[in-house]
């Protein structure tokens, strides 16, 4: 858990006294991800540098797991504190290995714990510790370095991280692909984390909660959907942007809003049988499963009315389907590139979960805009 109480730095300058963060309160629950959002110069990057002294506060205090930082000395503090910034500023002159137990070793960890820390974590974010621990920087790619410069903050497994823009180098191709891996680590190890970004998509996949800054201070602090869907202020409303409804797709998934119920019938089944269930229950499509419930076509009531035979002999093929963990971006993107209202839906081995249509996302969509904040009388 980290907590901020009235956090407030002042910078003396000729033209005046500058407030960089003006009396900032919150709370990071333990084994959450907080973002910290704004334009430059809000006072987003002071606050997190002021949690590890890098900036010293003005006033205020800063407690992490209910123990006030400020009786401790400044280097025990950032050795406990992991820090991982946009310049990663890996050491050239020693292996990957090396890098990696630099502070497990400045806080007596013997050399064996420590190597084996490093494989482990090299392992967690998709490289291969038998091809990567022996090699140097220079031979990784840039966004290898920074998955190394990730695990690195991890290495002596501190309880709270900071992040600043950590990303923002990456190209969009392999930031996604860095981005997942640190949201696959995090959900294993569950770290308390403070995280700069200027992305406001970035913010809405990482964060458990954002903060929005202005001039020093919160605008707004609350989860991606309730800042989403409810904007304290135009500020906010104007930051988060008008395609908000939209930003707001990649935080439901597929699974949240399928219909389990709908039609599924073996390739054998009797068209005439087909026909009447559909009559009956008010549905319009049947998807046809192969013997291991997996979608592989589909028919309609419409033209499967008085025929014969098996559905298997008359369904169309599926024009595409949707893993239940897809977020609704990915759904909708797929139904527009096929031009269809509905998808199948699959579970991890691939087996039919039910149907997901254009309908069913415009309502959970519309449910969360027109449902009260959390916290609103």
């Amino acid at each position: 858990m980290i907590r901020l109480e009235k956090l407030t730095k002042t910078f003396d300058t000729p033209n005046g006294t500058v407030v960089a963060a003006d009396k900032v309160d919150m709370e990071v629950p333990s084994g959450e991800i907080c973002i910290l959002l704004g334009p430059s110069g809000c006072g987003k990057t002071t606050a997190l540098k002021m949690i590890n002294r890098l900036i010293p506060p003005t006033s205020g205090k800063i407690f992490i797991n209910e123990e006030d930082t400020s009786k401790q000395d400044d280097i025990q503090l950032r050795r406990n504190i992991g820090y991982v910034i946009q310049q990663i500023g890996l050491f050239p002159n020693m292996t990957i290995e090396e890098n990696i137990c630099v502070v497990p070793k400045l806080l007596g960890w013997d050399t064996k714990k420590a190597k084996t820390r490093a494989a482990e974590l090299l392992d967690l974010v998709g490289l291969d510790s038998r091809q990567f621990l022996q090699r140097y920087p220079k031979e990784l790619s840039g966004g290898q370095q920074q998955r190394v410069g990730v695990i690195r903050a991890l290495a002596a497994d501190p309880p709270v991280m900071l992040m600043d823009e950590p990303f923002g180098a990456i190209d969009p191709i392999n930031r996604e692909v860095i981005q997942d891996e640190f949201l696959k680590m995090q959900a294993e190890l569950k770290k308390t984390i403070m995280f700069v970004s200027h992305d406001i998509d970035e913010a809405v996949k990482m964060g458990d909660k954002i903060a929005i800054f202005r001039a020093g201070k919160i605008e707004q602090y609350d989860s991606p959907d309730n800042l989403l869907a409810h904007p304290a202020n135009p500020f906010v409303a104007d930051f988060v942007g008008a395609d908000r409804t939209l930003k707001r797709l990649r935080l439901v998934t597929a699974e949240e809003v399928v219909n389990a119920d709908a039609p599924a019938v073996a390739r054998s089944t009797g068209a005439g049988d087909v026909a009447r269930r559909l009559a009956s229950e008010g549905e319009r499509i049947a998807v046809v499963i192969d013997g291991d419930h997996r979608p592989v076509g589909y028919v309609t009531a419409d033209e499967i009315a008085g025929s014969t035979g098996d559905v298997g002999d008359l369904a169309h093929p599926l024009p595409a389907s949707v893993p239940m963990r897809a977020d609704l971006r990915a759904v909708v993107s797929e139904m527009f590139a096929h031009d269809i209202m509905w998808l199948a839906c699959t579970n991890d081995e691939g087996r039919f979960v039910g149907v997901i249509t254009q309908p069913a996302v415009t309502a959970a969509l519309r449910a969360t805009y027109t449902a009260p904040a959390a916290g609103a009388a």
